[in-house]
């Protein structure tokens, strides 16, 4: 590596809709993007094709002064850190054992870091966003599960196994909603599919609500975002949903935050994207589980790289190598 020249990487965001990618500096700059829809690729192959096809043409335009670093990959399931090997990827089919980061680096010759998505979204805020002022954070990103990466002592802990963190799995009902991943855990309650669930499951029980309005009258359409546009507009229904989600958050990380103590809660995602209508309740139910001692020190933030966090994080593993 020429020692006068900028660096650069290749960032990927591997999602079970679809795989962003960006060509990211080491101030966190994106200077190129492109992304391809996840399905309807052949398997493992096909995927690492059409990765190797977005990365070349990403760098085509690379400027002469700077030096491309490598590529780092953030998945959403359990990974060895250290081998760069998938264990599993319980929303993508046919991605168990996977050496990813050896069949990457074959393919291009660089350095190649794989890491859970979460635990690169946190090496990004902590690098460039909402994590930068703190020692020990715990990042969340509330979407179709909740994940979760924890920063302590400025330092990403992966765990004996390179697998800690799985905040989604934390059990908030001893004898809850089971799951592959244990029972009770707090995704099967928060997740995107659940919310919607339980506001269709009202509406058939003859709630009154602008829920089904303002998705154009089309259960189909019914999202968390349609539900946080309601609750916007003083729906009662979708209040009390996003009081239940945030009451289901609270109950987590108020053990979290008894076991680790962090400085702040960091959460993205795009049910983080409800703002206010999420972030009051979530304070006033994490205050009513902590001891004031805990609680008044305790900061609770949106992530600030938004739809970027998953490329800026992904790239920024190649960085700290």
């Amino acid at each position: 590596m020429d020692e006068n020249k900028k660096r650069c990487a290749i960032g990927v965001d591997f999602g079970g809709t679809f795989v962003k990618l960006a060509r990211v500096d080491e101030h966190g700059a994106i200077g190129a993007r492109a992304s391809f829809a996840t399905a309807g690729l052949k398997g493992v192959p096909g995927w690492l094709d059409e990765v190797e096809r977005q990365a070349h043409a990403l760098l085509k335009d690379l400027p002469a002064d700077t030096e491309w670093a490598g590529v780092g990959v953030g998945v959403p399931g359990f990974v060895d850190y250290a081998k760069g090997f998938v264990y599993d990827l319980t929303n993508v089919p046919g991605w168990k054992a996977v050496p990813l980061a050896e069949l990457l680096a074959q393919r291009f010759g660089k350095p190649v870091r794989v890491d859970n998505d979460v635990n690169a979204m946190a090496v990004g805020e902590c690098t460039y966003g909402a994590g930068q002022a703190y020692q020990h954070a715990v990042f969340l990103t509330l979407g179709t599960g909740v994940g979760g990466g924890l920063v302590l002592n400025k330092t990403l802990y992966r765990g004996a196994y390179s697998m800690a963190g799985e905040i989604g799995h934390v059990s908030i009902d001893m004898n809850g909603v089971q799951s592959p991943m244990g029972k009770g855990g707090v995704e099967q309650y928060v997740g995107n599919r659940r919310i919607i669930e339980r506001a269709l499951k009202a509406l058939d029980a003859g709630r009154p609500s602008t829920i089904l309005e303002r998705a154009g009258g089309r259960r189909d359409a019914v999202t968390p975002k349609v539900i946080c546009e309601a609750a916007e507009g003083g729906d009662d229904l979708a209040r009390e949903i996003f009081d239940f989600v945030a009451d289901c958050l609270a109950t987590m990380m108020a053990s979290v935050a008894y076991l680790l103590q962090p400085q702040a809660f960091i959460i993205g995602g795009g049910v983080a994207a409800a703002g206010p209508v999420l972030f009051d309740p979530l304070r006033k139910h994490l205050n009513e589980r902590l001891t004031p001692y805990f609680a008044e020190r305790l900061v609770i933030k949106r992530a600030e790289l938004g739809n970027d966090a998953g490329v800026i994080g992904s790239a920024t593993l190649t960085f700290l190598e």
